[in-house]
């Protein structure tokens, strides 16, 4: 077969070939971006809440997918109660009640005992909860909760550990100024709150080196008990058997009365309209903001959504698009609202550039700032942020331990127990009217704070382009009111 005849015949089977296929016809298939789904109802799981005949409050939900049981407790206290002059006594309190064994074995010991049923056990206490945790097998469950409650009911505060606990403290509040950005956040807060409030106070070499074994034995006699305590349990038990064991573990431990100090309600700081903490580095960070509202405050649901578009979402948001995307003027730049849980909390927007970008980086979050006061949210924004807020919000609840320990939290902090319900409808009815009016009213360029923390001598623009200056030295425990050079 010649090769002309070959080529012939292959022209004549692709044709044949062809013959069948289907013409080209319009693509009629509708646009993803179009097309509408039908609401997902939203219902988590309710933890079932049991309360102890010595007042330990529990929050149960079965989970038999793995052999585990987890606990997790709340306790009700805090460094809000510690007194000014030994900051640190509530840390170390949580953290030696874990390391310092317990009146019958030694914290060596307990890490022994641990570690043979292959349990994990913490403790901690923060700013205005204490937290203890355990994680243990099924099998093992009964041995874990006894150990739980020796650490609970019976820590030993061993003085060695409590020795190498403050020497610890001590070497990290050495460390505190290594990094611009904790710098920038810690007085930050302390310009909103004042120094020595208890939300931004901080402790120092003094403090620490002035508590003993006697305050930390005093502060965990003063505030742990059954009656200050929450656990959210979970896991692979049955329930009934679960509360019985929990019952008689705890059932020496009895309820006592407690009273807490009172905490300094949060008021406005009389504060300088700009501040400069000078490191010599070659990006400045960037804090501005005031003092907002508290979780229970019927706006904080618009209040939110109104943060997500100003800079809480990130990619998303005005202040990324404006300030980063388009103009290159940070590396990192956003927003946030930080509900107070008790007393009122914090609206910061925040940005991380480079020295020579300062001034315009600040200008640029300001312009923002006020854009979101005068200028409507465009529905398209608020149904994208609706969205984007709903999206996320289900994996707040991607595990039982997840949605008991939310649980336990809101009664915590005196929220409803349907808190998280409502939240997800009052977010779904958030209208445009209603973010006009939470950034007229909640957004208060009057009160707005400015803090930089870097090198003024490579800024582009001297801070008092915005104000009056004051310069903090980290050296000193109070500020001077002096104008920054350059």
């Amino acid at each position: 077969m010649t090769r002309r005849v070959r080529v012939v015949l292959a022209l004549v089977l692709l044709g044949t070939l062809g013959a069948g296929a289907p013409t080209s016809t319009p693509n009629t298939a509708p646009d993803p971006r179009a097309m509408t789904f039908p609401a997902t109802p939203f219902e988590p799981p309710r933890a079932e809440r049991v309360v102890l005949p010595n007042g330990i409050i529990l929050y149960l939900l079965e989970d038999h997918e793995l052999p585990m049981v987890s606990l997790s407790a709340m306790i009700r206290t805090g460094s809000i109660y510690e007194p000014a002059d030994k900051l640190g006594l509530a840390s170390l309190t949580g953290t030696v009640m874990r390391t310092g064994g317990t009146v019958s074995r030694s914290g060596d010991e307990l890490d022994e005992e641990l570690e043979f049923v292959g349990a994990e056990m913490g403790a901690g206490i923060g700013g205005d909860a204490g937290s203890a945790s355990l994680n243990v097998l099924t099998k093992d469950v009964a041995r874990g909760v006894a150990l739980f409650a020796e650490m609970l009911v019976h820590p030993a505060f061993a003085p060695e550990k409590l020795d190498l606990a403050k020497k610890q403290a001590i070497e990290g509040i050495r460390r505190r100024n290594d990094s611009p950005g904790s710098i920038a956040s810690r007085e930050f807060n302390k310009l909103l709150y004042g120094p020595d409030h208890p939300y931004a106070r901080e402790s120092t070499e003094a403090t620490i080196n002035a508590i003993t074994r006697d305050d930390v034995v005093a502060f965990h006699r003063r505030y742990v008990h059954p009656n200050t305590t929450m656990i959210a349990a979970t896991g692979d038990f049955n329930r009934a058997e679960f509360v019985a064991l929990l019952t008689k573990t705890f059932e020496a431990w009895k309820r006592e009365r407690v009273t807490w100090p009172a905490v300094l309600p949060v008021r406005d700081q009389p504060v300088a309209p700009v501040n400069y903490v000078r490191r010599e580095v070659s990006q400045t960070q960037v804090r501005m903001g005031h003092l907002a509202i508290t979780q229970a405050d019927p706006d904080f649901f618009a209040f939110s959504l109104l943060d997500d578009i100003l800079g809480g979402q990130a990619f998303s948001s005005r202040l990324f698009q404006e300030v980063r995307t388009k103009s290159g003027l940070a590396y990192s730049v956003g927003s946030a609202l930080i509900a107070g849980r008790f007393d009122r909390g914090t609206f910061l927007l925040y940005a991380q550039t480079k020295a020579g970008s300062t001034a315009q980086a600040i200008s640029a979050m300001r312009a923002e700032f006020d854009r979101v006061r005068t200028t409507p949210v465009s529905r398209k924004e608020l149904d994208d942020a609706k969205q984007a807020f709903l999206n996320s919000f289900v994996f707040s609840f991607s595990s039982p331990a997840q949605i008991v320990n939310r649980q336990m939290s809101l009664e915590y902090y005196g929220l409803p127990a349907d808190f998280l319900e409502r939240f997800r409808a009052n977010v779904e009815k958030v209208t445009t009217k209603d973010l006009a009016r939470v950034a007229q009213k909640h957004l208060r360029p009057d009160k707005m704070t400015i803090l930089a923390v870097g090198d003024e001598r490579t800024f582009d623009k001297p801070l008092s382009t915005f104000g009056p200056v004051r310069t903090i030295s980290l050296d000193q425990p109070t500020a001077s009111l002096q104008p920054a050079g350059r």
